[in-house]
């Protein structure tokens, strides 16, 4: 696994302390994906209820706030495949 991908294992893992009530994988491209689900966050790259994909740049904003995830949906800078409602949680749980 990349350093991005383990950093940001740690990083989700301090604002998602609660877990989801599916399973989400991260795509960040170039780089490996994670897995958010009940029992929190791991790197790795299994089936999942919604996949969310983004370059570095966007997921690094997304982690940092510097990024709205509704606004890099709308630009095309993150791609939802899956349950959107459970990308909305996350999300939210994310701003």
């Amino acid at each position: 696994m990349s350093d991005v991908v383990n950093a940001a294992v740690a990083a989700l893992s301090e604002k998602l302390s609660g877990g989801l009530p599916g399973t989400a994988k991260f795509v960040i491209a170039g780089e490996g994906a994670l897995m958010v689900d009940g029992a929190g966050v791991r790197a790795g790259d299994e089936e999942a209820d919604v996949t969310i994909t983004a370059d570095r740049d966007t997921f690094e904003g997304l982690l940092s706030g510097d990024v709205n995830p509704t606004a890099a949906f709308m630009q095309g800078k993150l791609s939802i495949d899956g349950d959107m409602g459970l990308a909305m949680q996350l999300g939210a749980a994310l701003g």
